[in-house]
């Protein structure tokens, strides 16, 4: 196996002429380079120098392998170069995946910083909700995925708590559940009710996983939602409760990008909060690059 040090040594002796001119290049003794001619012959299977005089030559072997040491080398001082700058976050890439609410209010503060503090980096962002977030993750697909779940209701969905066992977990945010109601409704001026008090409400449903979680409190309180319409288009739930076709209860998170018109937010009783993190693979969690874009991101939702 010829080695790149080896290389290194065979290239000066080129050069200078000598083993004692490639120490004095190269920063060691005369019978270092010696014993790396040596190793270097010994894996090549054939001579490369020979001795003329004072000289050393090189054989037509040494002059094939000099000839490609060149453009091997000048590849790997490159890739050193390049790996030393994503280590020192000079550059690099960060694919991140979220969820549309965490788009519109967490991820561009944390993009605005990131690119602040390293400027070399790339960020790119694309959207989906878990557990297609998830998957993505998992197949490679991107770095980072900001996703949520909300806790488990009397056992519903056993498999919630070991969702994320294999990945690296940031806490990020505890984002509680809003109430939103039409502004004429008999409990917009009460600032707070309990979700029995909306027992007989027509309901609109946000994303599959939330309208799961709806189904799950409402029942666990005595009474089973009725859900008149459904989208993962939180300003269309807004916009519905608006219009007064019905009530909604929406993580907090999404109404600070979206300004409730005809709509009254209230506080739900009892709270509920959904769990928003930020997820990485283990070995992903050393790159600089993704560790930086994390600490953004759990900035991002202290401030």
């Amino acid at each position: 196996m010829i080695e790149a040090r080896h290389l290194r040594v065979l290239r000066a002796v080129a050069r200078t002429g000598s083993f004692s001119g490639a120490a004095r290049e190269l920063g060691c003794t005369q019978p270092a380079i010696s014993q790396q001619m040596k190793a270097l012959e010994q894996s090549a299977g054939t001579p490369l120098l020979v001795r003329a005089g004072r000289e050393m030559r090189l054989t037509q072997a040494g002059e094939a392998l000099v000839r490609h040491a060149v453009g091997i080398l000048a590849g790997l001082t490159a890739a050193e170069e390049e790996v030393a700058a994503i280590a020192g976050l000079r550059a690099g890439r960060v694919r991140l995946v979220s969820f549309p609410s965490g788009s519109s209010t967490l991820v561009p503060t944390a993009l605005a910083r990131m690119r602040a503090a390293h400027p070399g980096t790339r960020v790119s962002l694309v959207e989906a909700e878990p557990p297609r977030s998830i998957e993505m993750l998992r197949n490679g697909d991107c770095e980072i995925a900001l996703a949520f779940r909300y806790p488990e209701v009397r056992g519903a969905d056993p498999a919630a708590g070991a969702e994320w066992d294999d990945l690296v977990v940031r806490p990020i945010l505890a984002d509680r559940l809003i109430g939103l109601v039409p502004d004429g409704h008999r409990l917009a001026r009460a600032g707070r009710a309990c979700f029995t008090d909306l027992a007989d409400e027509p309901w609109i449903a946000g994303c599959p996983r939330c309208r799961r979680h709806l189904v799950e409190v409402c029942e666990s309180a005595g009474f089973t939602p009725r859900i008149d319409f459904a989208t993962d288009d939180y300003p269309a739930v807004i916009g519905l409760v608006g219009a007064g076709l019905g009530v909604a209860a929406l993580p907090e998170l999404t109404l600070a990008s979206v300004r409730p018109k005809g709509a009254t937010a209230i506080r739900m009783e009892p709270a509920v909060h959904r769990e928003i993190v930020a997820l990485t693979l283990p070995d992903l969690a050393q790159v600089p690059a993704v560790e930086a874009m994390l600490d953004q991101l759990v900035n991002a939702a202290a401030h």
